[in-house]
């Protein structure tokens, strides 16, 4: 209870030619008690504050160990509440000091631990202190990216679940307090920002690392001990792939060239452009009109893929495949047949090589067996 000695010290203050703290005012006070859900403090001895309910909150971790007797900082949110009291409060201070922290640490770029506490399609949920913030799925590290063939955003979703409860290192990338906003990034924490990674590596440089993961688009590489490139699927061999894992396994030593690098700092990548290419000397052993075995790889609508040897694929359009109108490809030929074709068309510079089963009919039934009738 306050004594009515305090209300009469507090009526003389208001008497005197000092002026109240306004509302919103930030106040210094002691300590005078301490309640179940309220605390009061004492206001330059001439009044006395108090703090209670919702406005004990505390964002910033500040005001969480106080005890009597310690000195203390609150926000003015009403000048005499129905009890004669200063209402003040630690949500209001605490919020203010907890995002100004924020934004200081996002201007010197420094480092922060957060905890994951739930996950959804587009990111982390996380904590620092006690502010709420966001981690995006695209701000992960490589370490922690979800590698998820075709983006399949149930499996994205189970993948994120599994870091619940984890400590992430990250740098903050946007505060907005107005709003309430707050969000980190994982990716290339400790790595080169995306201005030192365009003055330390240059289009050209060849670099060594491991295929840190595999998607149905590529391969990513993580070298330097923590940067990270991707190898699109086009970009792994000179031959046609269906899918990268069918050349390259996660933790597989690869040596790749940078063939760009974007403002932001992301590296593309080639394994194949290490490689000799196999289509330079590809009319020394192919040849217009030449009989060649090969097997088929797809089966698409327009044609045939074929592999006539491992790096060297064609393709038999169909309308090369009869000279009937084909209505049924599977009548024609199926995955993993050997057939025997005649080569229509040589292109080095393209990578294309044209194959035909027009004049092969008299051949099929020794030569096209399918690997059924096998």
């Amino acid at each position: 209870m306050i004594s009515d000695t305090t209300k009469l010290i507090k009526k003389e203050y208001l008497q005197s030619a000092k002026a109240l703290p306004k509302m919103g005012d930030l106040v210094e006070g002691q300590i005078l008690e301490i309640g179940r859900n309220e605390i009061y403090l004492d206001i330059d001895g001439v009044t006395t504050g108090i703090i209670r309910g919702p406005e004990l909150f505390d964002e910033s971790g500040e005001f969480s160990n106080l005890k009597i007797g310690d000195t203390t900082s609150a926000t003015v949110i009403d000048l005499e509440n129905e009890r004669g009291l200063m209402e003040l409060s630690f949500r209001y201070a605490s919020h203010k000091k907890a995002w100004d922290q924020l934004i200081e640490l996002m201007e010197k770029g420094e480092p922060i631990k957060v905890k994951a506490l739930e996950a959804n399609k587009g990111g982390l949920l996380i904590r620092f202190g006690k502010v709420a913030g966001f981690l995006p799925v695209s701000h992960l590290s490589g370490e922690h990216y979800p590698r998820v063939d075709g983006g399949n955003k149930t499996r994205i979703l189970e993948k994120l679940k599994t870091y619940i409860g984890q400590d992430f290192s990250v740098r903050i990338i946007n505060v907005d307090e107005e709003n309430e906003k707050f969000i980190v990034s994982e990716k290339n924490i400790s790595a080169p920002t995306g201005e030192s990674i365009l003055s330390n590596y240059k289009v050209g440089d060849v670099v060594e690392g491991k295929i840190s993961g595999i998607v149905d688009f590529g391969a990513f590489v993580t070298f330097d001990k923590s940067q990270e490139g991707l190898i699109h699927i086009s970009e792994l061999a000179w031959q046609r792939i269906d899918h990268p894992k069918n050349v390259i396994n996660v933790g597989d030593k690869v040596k790749a060239k940078i063939i760009g690098i974007t403002e932001d700092g992301k590296i593309s990548l080639s394994t194949r452009r290490l490689m000799e290419d196999p289509w330079v000397k590809v009319s020394e052993k192919y040849k217009v009109g030449q009989e060649v075995m090969g097997t088929v790889l797809k089966v698409n609508p327009f044609g045939l893929f074929v592999e006539l040897d491992p790096d060297i694929h064609g393709l038999a359009h169909i309308s090369e495949l009869s000279d009937q109108p084909v209505t049924d490809m599977s009548k024609i030929a199926k995955i993993g047949d050997q057939i025997k074709f005649r080569v229509v068309s040589v292109e080095p510079e393209n990578h294309r090589l044209g194959l035909s089963l027009r004049n092969n009919k008299e051949d099929k039934p020794q030569d096209q067996q399918s690997g059924d009738e096998k």
